[in-house]
This record gives C-alpha cells, structure tokens and sequence, in this order.
C-alpha cells in the first residue's frame, strides 16, 4: 500500500476544500497519484466547494451560546450578507455552536464541523468558512461568563470570578457582565490590565516615547515616558479605561467592577475576555473601478 504523508493530504485538501479523511481516501485510492485524487474528490462531489473556497467570504455571523459549563463564541463566514440572513446558515451556526459546547477537544478543522460546512456549502452555493471559536469552560469554577452581540458583527465574551458561588447568578453579576461586555465591544481594549501587558510591547511604547522628547534631561524623559505610559494603559487595558456608559465620563473600569462587588458583599473579578469583529483580518474585497 502507498504510504500517503500528511503534507499530501493538507495539499489536496488547500486545492480541493474536501475534508481531511476524504482527502486520505482519495490519495489512497489513487496510489499517490495527485490529480488522480483530484478527479476522484470531483466524481464524488467532495471537490465542488473547490472553485467556490477561492472566493472572499467576509459576512457572516458571530454568535454566543452556552451551556451549564460552558460558554463558546464563533465566527463562521459566508459570501454575502443575503445567505448570512437564511435559516439554513443561522442553522449552520446553532449546529456548529452545539457540537463546540459538547466536545471539549475542538479546533477549527473539526471533522464533524468541516462536514456540517461541506453540506451546506452544496446547498447554499457560497463559500462558507468556519473561521474561529473561543470557548470559556467554567467547570469547577465559582463564577460567570457575560456577553453581548452587537449586530451579529461584533461579539465579545467577558469571565469574571467571584468569592461566594452564589454571587454567579446574582442579577448584579449578570449586569455587571453584559455592561463590561457591551463597552469591549465599544472600546476594544487589547489587554485585560496593565499586568497582562507583554514586556516586549511595553519596551517598544517606551522607545517611541522616549524618540518623541528631545533636549531634556535624562531624569525627565523618564517622567515624561511614565507619563505617557500611563495613558497608554488607559487607552488599551480593559480595567483602566474608562467606562463607556458613565455619563461624566470619570469612572473606570475596576471602579465599576469595586462598585459591584461591594453590592454582592463578596470578591469578584474579571478573569479573561474575548471580542470578535465580523472578517477583521480579511482581505478586503477587489473594488471596482
């Protein structure tokens, strides 16, 4: 029997857009022969997504769902906005959410997944990509895990902690999580706290600051870049921006975090976030002239 590498397969598979075991069979049936597999893939069906997965496909939905222990947002693209708004699509998406919260061991080239995709791909006749999922598993944590979808183009996750298991359904916790939620989507901080900052992107803030002040003494360059990196943590920390929906513009975010707490009687703190933006990262579509 041909052995069939696994750089074979993942080759066939970046032409064709069949699925990774298809691709095996194909090349196996074939004896190695590439193009023999391509013709095989096309005579069963499985290569007819091919010409579509060179298409841009930027629309979509982001969506949330959960389950007792878990929490999983994903990001699946589709051609246009048109199919983005079928049931056949939003029931795509409710199938492929279903299966992220019941396999813990998931990534994006899913088998079950890619074969859920593959069938409506021939039904829909789009390229359709499951692109990216982030799941929060609470299990054995004492906390909870908030959310909101702007449009269905931007969605974001927010874990908080708390001290007391009871304060995780507390209406406060609930409230406290979807305001936290709604403002990452407003605001899109890239870091949790000042503590989560990498040193490496630290130091290159730093050396800018530090080329922007010129004919000072050294002791004041460094006031003035602490200065600077102050503002810095304001502008990308979660925890020391300031919150979207106070009205005087002042409070911060660990400020509102200190004020529910206080109202639960008991610890609670933000743990991780996620925020997704509909095809942020794609390629932009061809405009025409």
């Amino acid at each position: 029997m041909t052995e069939i590498s696994a750089v074979a397969v993942k080759d066939l598979r970046e032409k064709t857009g069949a699925g990774m075991m298809e691709c095996k069979k194909a090349l196996t049936d074939a004896a190695g022969d590439f193009e023999k597999a391509i013709d095989i893939l096309r005579q069963k069906g499985l290569a007819s997504a091919a010409k579509k997965a060179s298409r841009n496909a930027s629309q979509g939905l982001i969506t949330v769902a959960s389950s007792d222990s878990a929490s999983v947002m994903s990001e699946v693209n589709c051609e246009t906005d048109f199919v983005a708004r079928t049931d056949d699509f939003k029931e795509l998406v409710a199938d492929i959410n279903a299966h992220l919260l019941s396999a813990v061991a998931v990534t994006v080239d899913d088998s079950k997944i890619a074969e859920l995709v593959k069938k409506k791909i021939a039904k829909l006749g789009e390229n359709i990509v499951f692109r990216r999922f982030e799941r929060f598993d609470m299990s054995g944590k004492t906390g909870a895990v908030g959310s909101y979808i702007h449009m269905d183009k931007i969605g974001v996750m927010v874990e908080a902690s708390c001290e007391q298991p009871g304060h995780s359904s507390s209406e406060v916790t609930k409230v406290l999580l979807k305001d936290i939620a709604m403002h990452v989507a407003a605001a899109s901080p890239s870091f949790l706290s000042r503590e989560k900052v990498p040193q490496n992107v630290l130091d290159r803030e730093k050396d800018i600051y530090r080329g922007q002040v010129t004919n000072k003494p050294a002791q004041i360059v460094e006031k003035i870049v602490e200065g600077k990196i102050e503002k810095f943590y304001s502008d990308v920390c979660l925890v020391d921006q300031i919150f979207v929906k106070d009205p005087e513009g002042k409070k911060k975010i660990h400020t509102v975090v200190a004020e529910a707490a206080k109202a639960l009687g008991g610890n609670i703190s933000l743990v991780q976030f996620v925020r997704f933006q509909l095809g942020e990262g794609l390629p932009a579509e061809p405009k025409s002239c």
